[in-house]
């Protein structure tokens, strides 16, 4: 784990945030509705998990992360205040958005952090658009699908509107959904996303440019074997006293299952703004197993 020896309690408390800028960017046939939090620094990009929005993945974790930095927040397709188009979800489209989305607020460099399916879509633009992405979290979310539990691969495509009757996520969509009564049609969608898709390889993995965080629940959806083998992958696990401490790191939250996997506020505060605020030295933007694959 990174950062957890810091003491609490110490923390600089953010003063009571402003309201943010919001607004929608039109990419890809989408109204993309995105806010922004704070100033200053590299700005930091989040990315929910599927069938959550900026608000109920990020909305406590945005005023301590804006205390010192810009932070962007955006809707995916058909989540939040973001419109769907006929199009399945897929990483390689929502990374596709993100990428207008950043070009459309003309921010040329991030730092990236996605939880789940975001952190799916981080880990694309990290892999394709290595000139976007400073440094890379990618939160409960596999780069193959076998680091995936079956029993939640068999599950999701099985989700219905009434299974979700009268939770936050069923009454956040149909509070805030531009179409509140396509939930079905989302839910359809979620439990195809990136079907057909067969994981990057190990190569590939290596070869990111951006150092990485990796954070996981130690009973989540993620096994944990597969959270070591990406740390391993990133150039982690290491002895530090002699190797020195690896600029990719793994944080594994205890009691915490993939549904709750941000939800212990000030740890996870205290994890990602020590990863984020470390200094690092540029590595090329070149990844040469990913250009002779393409």
């Amino acid at each position: 784990m990174t950062g957890i020896g810091r003491d609490l309690k110490t923390r600089v408390m953010p003063s009571p945030e402003t309201a943010p800028t919001t607004g929608y960017a039109p990419v890809n046939g989408l109204q993309m509705y995105f806010e922004i939090h704070g100033s200053g620094g590299t700005p930091l990009l989040l990315l929910h998990g599927g069938l959550f929005d900026i608000d109920q993945q990020f909305g406590k974790l945005i005023p301590g992360l804006a205390a010192t930095r810009q932070v962007i927040a955006a809707d995916f397709q058909g989540h939040g205040r973001t419109n769907d188009i006929d199009r399945p979800l897929r990483s390689a489209d929502l990374a596709s958005d993100v990428v207008g989305l950043l070009r459309h607020l003309d921010v040329a460099r991030a730092d990236v952090f996605g939880f789940s399916v975001g952190g799916g879509t981080a880990l694309h633009l990290a892999i394709t658009q290595p000139q976007l992405v400073r440094k890379l979290i990618v939160s409960s979310a596999s780069f193959h699908p076998d680091g995936d539990r079956p029993e939640n691969t068999d599950a999701v495509p099985e989700l219905t509107v009434e299974l979700i009757a009268g939770t936050p996520m069923e009454q956040e969509y149909r509070a805030k959904s531009p179409h509140p009564d396509r939930l079905q049609g989302l839910l359809d969608k979620l439990g195809t996303f990136d079907e057909g898709f067969p994981g990057w390889s190990d190569a590939v993995i290596q070869g990111i440019a951006a150092p990485t965080l990796i954070t996981v629940g130690d009973c989540d959806a993620v096994t944990l074997d597969h959270a070591v083998r990406l740390l391993r992958l990133r150039g982690g696990d290491v002895n530090g006293d002699f190797a020195g401490v690896p600029s990719s790191q793994l944080a594994v939250f205890p009691g915490t299952t993939h549904f709750f996997g941000l939800a212990r506020t000030e740890l996870v505060l205290d994890v990602v703004t020590s990863f984020l605020d470390a200094p690092t030295s540029d590595r090329s933007w070149d990844n040469p197993v990913l250009d002779a694959a393409t």
